[in-house]
């Protein structure tokens, strides 16, 4: 299946990973007309992704705040990345992406399961990066970054909303927050269609990747033993 996504630069494929999920939802879309997905359906679908291209954009507009967090993973050798449901696939995304190219030990995990074992490893000394849209599971995501916040974590959440957590970055995009708390930041994005969610949620935690292994000074195209799938059998 062609993606259509142009060459490939880096060896951590960011833009093969985005394409391909939108050509999934395309050809779900495609084969729901021949297996009763209603019109309604496909048409949100459709209007989903067509709004896709100009979110993103909105999401681009965010680097600087992106930037400002990675200064705080140089020092650190370890990062735990939470999701639920649809977004726990993007937590490991984000999480492939950082060990690629800034060579920082990175886990994900369902956030549902924090208490199966990540949360013990939780300190002031390990980040945690959490992908929070505004869905079905928010709620019980909440309770799960509680546990991190009480334990002295290094919350990092991405939301198209505040989640009421104190925020030191603000928890809007207008400003800064001097009573928030040091240790949590939020960085707020478009609200979007929970169908596409996952799509646009990538972004972030792709530049967060790119701009911590620019400050650690390591080569973010070609990572250090790794090559493209494509030249080895």
């Amino acid at each position: 299946m062609m993606t259509r996504a142009g060459p490939e630069i880096g060896v951590a494929s960011t833009k093969a990973f985005v394409t391909q999920l939108v050509a999934l939802m395309i050809t779900v879309i495609a084969a729901g007309r021949f297996h009763g997905l209603e019109e309604s359906l496909e048409a949100r679908l459709v209007s989903a992704l067509r709004h896709l291209p100009r979110q993103i954009e909105e999401v681009l507009k965010l680097e600087l705040q992106i930037k400002a967090l990675a200064e705080q993973f140089v020092d650190k050798h370890h990062s735990l990345f939470l999701g639920r449901g649809a977004q726990y696939p993007i937590a490991m995304e984000g999480a492939l992406k950082l060990k690629e190219i800034s060579y920082i030990h990175a886990e994900a995990y369902p956030a549902g399961e924090l208490k199966h074992g990540p949360l013990a490893l939780v300190d002031a000394e390990m980040p945690v990066i959490a992908v929070a849209p505004n869905d079905d599971l928010v709620e019980k995501l909440r309770s799960n970054l509680h546990e991190v916040q009480a334990r002295g974590g290094q919350l990092i959440i991405f939301a198209d909303h505040a989640l009421g957590f104190e925020n030191s970055a603000g928890g809007d995009p207008e400003g800064g927050n001097p009573d928030g708390n040091p240790d949590t930041h939020v960085i707020v994005l478009p609200s979007i269609d929970d169908l596409v969610s996952p799509i646009l949620y990538t972004i972030p935690l792709q530049l967060l990747a790119y701009h911590v292994a620019v400050l650690k000074g390591t080569d973010v195209d070609q990572p250090r033993n790794l090559a493209k799938s494509v030249t080895v059998e």
